[in-house]
């Protein structure tokens, strides 16, 4: 993953030193329907005890964005239901399904090539349900937190363009057991979206 970020900055960098810049016009929507994976940070903290572990889910990805000023857009993230492993000290301890929908405000960088590199920054809310555990009634609580994104577009036609984007989004759950509090599980992943985008 710390590969493929490096590779994504590198990317949006030698896209914005192209040259000036292909405008995005005030007005103008675009929508976007591609494949996310949420990779969780590595330490997820101590729940009951032990360090806790959260595997890796990819799902379908929705997005939409309006162009509230030429550049400047308000974006939705959608998906469909990630699924996930959870691990206490290595060993199974349950599952959980989340929705994590994201809006955000994003820059698009002209560049005047075929490349709009991007930043976003925004507000994360996920919920959490279907959990699911062997050692009791396990329920994960839902969180508010932030989000950034930094991408680029790669136009392949005049409305249409693939997407390669990386997201950090700050993602902590109190977690219960048969209603105890057993600690904080801290997931803050990055998401990797690859996606077509169509512009209206």
């Amino acid at each position: 993953m710390k590969n493929l970020s490096a590779k994504l900055a590198l990317t949006v960098a030698v896209a914005t030193l192209a040259g000036p810049l292909s405008a995005q016009s005030a007005g103008d929507w675009t929508l976007g329907l591609g494949i996310a994976s949420v990779a969780p940070k590595s330490d997820n903290g101590t729940v009951a005890g032990a360090a806790a572990t959260i595997s890796e889910n990819s799902q379908l990805s929705l997005t939409a964005e309006y162009f509230i000023r030429d550049n400047l857009g308000i974006e939705v993230l959608a998906a469909s239901p990630f699924s996930h492993n959870i691990y206490l000290d290595g060993g199974f301890a349950g599952t959980t399904k989340h929705l994590p929908p994201t809006v955000s405000v994003k820059y698009h960088f002209q560049t005047g090539s075929a490349f709009t590199p991007f930043v976003g920054l925004g507000v994360n809310y996920t919920t959490f349900f279907e959990e699911s555990s062997p050692l009791g009634d396990l329920k994960l609580a839902d969180s508010w937190g932030l989000a950034a994104a930094l991408g680029v577009d790669y136009q392949i036609s005049d409305a249409g363009a693939l997407r390669f984007e990386a997201r950090y989004i700050d993602i902590e759950t109190d977690v219960t057991l048969d209603g105890a509090d057993i600690g904080t599980a801290k997931i803050d992943p990055f998401v990797f979206n690859v996606a077509y985008v169509h512009r209206f």
